[in-house]
């Protein structure tokens, strides 16, 4: 393979992806060579014109519904689903063919990510895909438009970054990993969203961004996207008198954004039909929700926009006559997004969580607090003490400080176009600063809220060939296996469970580590499974470290791992003598290997990927 000319990054958004690049030759230092692609797509049947956003929408249309050509691209002339801006505006008049979040499914333990399951609601006559088939097929879509643009630059050649939510767990990294592998991504690595929003904004300063920040400064990274919401800590340290960012602490995973607010804007204006006289039917309110998410990008990019019609489709013979036609204002959008999104909470306030029913609709685990700002205090609530060993941050906090006390914040996301979302924001941060003595926090100026991501995981592939500022950190998270302890059998009481660390935090890519002497026996030709935890706050903890015990609020419970031994030269079901290896690949993904005593072997931990629940 010959020397990559250009760095790409890959935002796989859940509403939005995009493609930007840095030309290696053509850059200086801080001062790069940067473009975005004009990604060439569907915008209606037939029709193909160059977009700066690839929407993440797949579109399934009946056989008999469009001419062969109408499906076409400038690469191939056959093709039986669209994806993009012809998929997102043909969908929402029939939702029941449309496939989106498909990220959000695609980080979902309760289902199987492989089988074809989307549309989850659609009828039995409806074709469907699955969650990893729906990213590859976005992630191809990327690739080809990339080589029909750039023929002399090869995508197969360059250096590729994808980025993903920093929240995402081992198995939804190993699954996006699988995703661009299969859509022809060689080479690939993983870049979190926040450290991509804030590459962005690095470069796009020129170097300016020395003048912003200090030594001493803890940026708050607050990304919104489309399906999750992800909260980062960076500090700026000094070494050998140069500015350094160090990527301190994650959120956990949210699965909230965008996708919430279209669905709480369509039951603000089906609420206005209904005071009207006109009941939206479960297909319609589906319409509705693609509908107010077009309205709401409308009002947060056009500042002249004070009203936008909506129309939803009848599904009846007169479809003209019986469609629904009504508006979204931007005091509705205001009010809706801002007291429900974002309402005004004191630093203690938590997520509320509620009981659930006994039964429930197939659908994403969304986060079940929509107050983003109730979720942002618990996070920085619970990383009150992650400065603790962090080397001159060590009194960075005053003494009782209920709260990690960032200096600076960076927005990222399409939602915070809205000056009022980040002013909200804002003010109830400082607000919680103000109550401790604490001076008010800034705001990073410059961010491009749309393309951030892409353009910073360009911007990284730049700076891993040694160019620019790098963010460091390693692994956000500390990782555990369960292990339980041996004891004889006694009514009612079930054997204690140890959490045994296989990964410290911080923990950096291209590095493994053994666990001590400790072995552990695994049965072979029989599938095994582990427990398996992560930890956000215990940064103290070491490769072999055994808890005894530990809050809710310490480990998570994660995705299960599974191991299959091969039985070769074995009878199966017995039991062999294993210690437990991991790796961080320079992907970014996480992989655990057992190793047998006394041979060469070394057998591949899987993670379970595929949901399987029990009742």
């Amino acid at each position: 393979m010959s020397e990559p000319r250009y760095s790409i990054g890959i935002d796989l958004g859940t509403t939005h992806c995009a493609l930007s690049y840095v030309d290696l030759a053509g850059s200086d230092g801080e001062k790069t060579a940067q473009g975005v692609l004009p990604v060439t797509q569907l915008t209606a049947p037939g029709t193909i014109d160059d977009l700066p956003l690839l929407p993440s929408f797949l579109y399934l249309p009946h056989e008999s519904e469009l001419a062969p050509h109408d499906l076409g691209l400038p690469w191939t002339a056959t093709r039986t689903f669209a994806v993009g801006e012809m998929a997102r505006s043909r969908g929402a008049a029939t939702p029941i063919r449309l496939v989106s979040s498909a990220k959000s499914w695609l980080c979902h333990p309760g289902v199987d990510r492989r089988a074809a399951i989307l549309p989850n609601d659609a009828p039995p006559e409806v074709a469907r895909v699955s969650p990893l088939e729906t990213s590859v097929r976005y992630l191809t879509h990327l690739r080809e438009a990339w080589d029909q643009a750039h023929p002399d630059a090869p995508f197969s050649e360059q250096e590729i970054t994808v980025t993903i939510p920093a929240s995402f767990d081992p198995a939804a990294r190993e699954l996006t990993a699988e995703a661009a592998e299969a859509a022809g991504y060689a080479g690939m690595t993983l870049l979190e969203e926040p450290q991509a929003a804030l590459y962005s904004w690095i470069q796009k300063s020129t170097g300016e961004w020395r003048k912003q920040v200090r030594v001493g400064d803890i940026i708050l990274v607050v990304d919104v996207g489309g399906g999750t919401t992800d909260l980062s800590l960076i500090a700026v340290v000094e070494r050998e008198g140069n500015l350094e960012l160090h990527r301190v602490a994650v959120g956990e995973h949210i699965l909230l954004g965008g996708d919430n607010m279209d669905l709480a804007l369509a039951h603000v204006v089906a609420r206005k039909l209904a005071a009207q006289g006109t009941q939206p039917d479960p297909w319609q309110l589906r319409a509705l929700t693609y509908a107010c998410r077009a309205a709401k990008e409308t009002l947060l990019t056009d500042p002249a926009a004070d009203t936008v019609p909506l129309v939803v489709p009848s599904r009846g013979s007169k479809l003209i006559g019986g469609s629904i036609r009504t508006e979204l204002t931007r005091a509705e959008l205001t009010q809706t997004i801002l007291d429900g999104f974002f309402p005004q909470v004191d630093s203690a306030a938590r997520p509320v969580s509620r009981a659930r029913a006994g039964l429930t609709q197939l659908g994403l685990p969304y986060a079940q607090d929509a107050a983003i700002t109730r979720h942002l205090a618990a996070f920085l609530g619970r990383q009150v003490g992650a400065l603790a060993e962090l080397a001159g941050f060590q009194n960075a906090q005053p003494e009782g400080a209920a709260f990690l006390h960032p200096t600076a914040v960076l927005f990222n996301g399409g939602v915070f176009k809205s000056p009022l979302l980040v002013e909200r924001i804002m003010q109830t941060l400082n607000g919680w600063l103000g109550a401790e003595g604490a001076a008010p926090a800034r705001l990073l100026e410059g961010a491009d809220l749309d393309l951030a991501v892409a353009r910073g995981a360009a911007y990284y592939g730049y700076v891993k060939r040694g160019q620019g500022v790098r963010i460091r950190g390693g692994i956000a998270r500390a990782f555990y296996i369960a292990v339980e302890s041996a004891m004889p059998a006694v009514p009612g009481l079930e054997p204690p469970i140890q959490a045994l660390c296989v990964v410290p935090f911080g923990m950096e890519e291209g590095t493994e580590a053994e666990l001590p002497a400790q072995e552990f026996g695994l049965v072979v030709g029989e599938p095994v499974h582990f427990r398996f935890f992560g930890s956000s706050v215990r940064r103290q903890d070491q490769v072999g470290t055994l808890l005894d015990y530990w809050s809710p609020e310490e480990l998570q419970e994660l995705d299960e791992i599974q191991a299959t031994l091969p039985p070769e030269g074995r009878s199966p079901g017995e039991v062999v003598a294993v210690k437990l290896r991991a790796r961080v690949t320079e992907a970014g993904t996480l992989e655990l290997e057992a190793v047998p005593r006394g041979t060469g072997e070394r057998w591949k931990v899987e993670f379970d990927v595929r949901g399987n629940a029990n009742l």
